[in-house]
């Protein structure tokens, strides 16, 4: 910006005036601020997830301190699909997680990623996918594809013995759904 002028004006946005905050019939605005905190959880080279076997592999591990509650992870992929980051989006229930895309892409921009997969765990085994999940894949590819964040994958990780296919898990991906 070149001189006093101020394209917006920040106090206001801020809810500043005189560098107080100010108050609105007796209540005080609250302000909060999203922060991105990086932490090294591994060093080495890392495959790219271009394949639902490698995602699903990806995944181990990130279901087993809730197993009897399905919980919906993000991964965050750099533009060759290697991962940046995985997050736990939504932990539900036996049957059910809520899952809105506005959190699972909030998740995704903080992290500066190009595309994403995500993935959740169905407690009963059989990762056969449910009305719920195919109505979420359709909207994350719809949003993703506004936002030019590309959706490579959902997999519902089950397990080899309660999957009808002995696969252990489902891909969006195989089934052309994405």
């Amino acid at each position: 910006m070149t001189g006093n002028r101020e394209r917006f004006p920040v106090k206001t946005l801020i809810g500043l005036r005189g560098g107080k905050p100010f108050k609105l019939k007796g209540s005080q605005m609250k302000i909060y601020e999203a922060q991105l905190q990086y932490s090294l959880v591994s060093e080495g080279v890392t495959a790219p997830l271009n394949f639902p076997a490698k995602i699903h592999q990806y995944m181990a591990g990130a279901f087993d301190k809730y197993p009897m509650q399905e919980s919906f992870w993000v991964i965050c992929l750099n533009q060759k699909n290697h991962p940046i980051m995985r997050a736990m989006a939504s932990l539900g229930t036996a049957t059910s997680a809520l899952v809105n895309p506005a959190e699972i892409f909030r998740i995704a921009i903080l992290a500066n990623a190009t595309g994403i997969a995500v993935a959740h765990n169905h407690p009963s085994g059989d990762p056969a996918p449910s009305r719920a999940d195919i109505n979420i894949t359709r909207q994350l590819r719809e949003c993703g594809s506004l936002m030019n964040i590309r959706l490579l994958d959902h997999i519902i990780c089950g397990d080899q013995k309660s999957d009808p296919q002995g696969i252990g898990f489902y891909s969006f991906s195989e089934a052309g759904l994405v």
